[in-house]
């Protein structure tokens, strides 16, 4: 029996909402096999970030290469890289063994607020991975940091910023839009020539620890299926959306997404 396969380049969240958990959960979810490597440990719950603990880059490394050496991948997704090196590691890695499907998740800051990214990163991250991403998946607050001085407050913002995004070299950018207001949750893909915009009923819950990593590894199972990028996109809307609006009251802050949702409203 053969399977599509996907990998997930990440931090662990031992809390288990976000990180390779929530990806490795996604990709069997969504019918793929699923491989990681592990950038950094954290020490992490519902409360927030109490430690973060990045690998040796050899560490780093030696993951990577045993998994694309071996079992190789229909499609990569990146999370928490944490660092300039570990980004310039991670980018030589893929450009050696590759090209493939990348959804670049570029991970800033936590729900908590705790800082995933180093702010010397950003730079690296502009430079050697947005210019091999297939699918770039920002939240508004790390399209801001990315782009600098955009603000972004409305739709239209969203979708000016998307190009601007563009021009840094992914193929596709998908801006989600869950931290501005209003009833509706409006996201925005771009293909460099025509803004689809995907609209929601905003789910009023405070459980959504770890959205970004699922949405990202939803869209990175779907190009690994083969799916169009809008198709896995597509799917990846109805994924997260099934989540989000089963969020899980687990711990004593902000709880998970229920990845299985989906599947299981299905069976009914």
């Amino acid at each position: 029996m053969t399977i599509p396969k996907a990998m997930t380049i990440a931090g662990s969240d031992s809390g288990g909402g976000a990180g390779i958990q929530a990806d490795l959960k996604t990709f069997q979810e969504l019918g793929v096999f699923g491989t990681s490597a592990i950038t950094a440990i954290t020490a992490q719950n519902t409360l927030g970030v109490q430690g973060v603990y990045p690998l040796p880059l050899e560490a780093i490394g030696q993951q990577i290469d045993s998994v694309l050496s071996d079992i190789g991948t229909d499609a990569v997704k990146t999370g928490m890289l944490f660092s300039a090196n570990i980004i310039s590691l991670v980018a030589d890695k893929l450009n050696r063994y590759g090209p493939y499907p990348l959804v670049l998740d570029p991970v800033m800051i936590a729900k908590g607020g705790a800082a995933l990214l180093q702010q010397e990163a950003v730079e690296a991250l502009r430079r050697e991975l947005l210019p091999i991403a297939t699918v770039l998946t920002p939240n508004v607050p790390e399209a801001c940091a990315i782009l600098g001085s955009q603000e972004i407050g409305s739709v239209e913002q969203m979708i000016e910023a998307a190009k601007r995004l563009h021009e840094l070299g992914p193929r596709y950018v998908f801006l989600k839009g869950g931290h501005l207001d209003g009833e509706e949750a409006v996201d925005v893909l771009y293909d460099g020539s025509e803004a689809i915009l995907y609209r929601s009923p905003r789910i009023r819950t405070k459980h959504t620890h770890g959205t970004g990593c699922t949405t990202a590894s939803a869209i990175a199972a779907g190009l690994a299926k083969g799916l169009a990028v809008t198709d896995a996109v597509s799917e990846a809307k109805r994924f997260i959306t099934a989540a989000i609006a089963s969020g899980l009251e687990i711990g004593k802050g902000i709880g998970p997404t229920h990845h299985a949702a989906l599947r299981l409203s299905s069976a009914k």
